[in-house]
């Protein structure tokens, strides 16, 4: 078995935003409403590290694939400061 693999072959964990492993029981409760800055790229590094899939995820959180493409799209040119909700033009002038 690779490391950060289970027996199915699908990544049991990443890292997260952080730098730390982030798995399955890290992530944002399916019922989340509030989304910080940090739950967002927790998504994000989620689905780019294969812990779930882009369908997945929107299916889970209830997102457009184009509310996560943003999502994706702010964190690789601006960073996680990027994704902030108010503000958000301050990062993209």
């Amino acid at each position: 078995m690779i490391m950060g693999e289970d027996r199915r072959g699908r990544v049991s964990y990443v890292i997260g935003p952080d730098g730390s492993p982030l798995t399955m029981a890290d992530l944002p409760p399916p019922n989340t409403k509030r989304w910080v800055i940090r739950r967002k790229a927790e998504v994000v590094a989620a689905v780019r590290g294969g812990l779930l899939s882009l369908d997945e995820a929107c299916r889970r959180y209830t997102l457009t694939v184009e509310e996560f493409l943003a999502w994706q799209r702010a964190i690789d040119r601006f960073g996680m400061p990027g994704l902030r909700a108010t503000r958000v033009q301050q990062y993209r002038n």
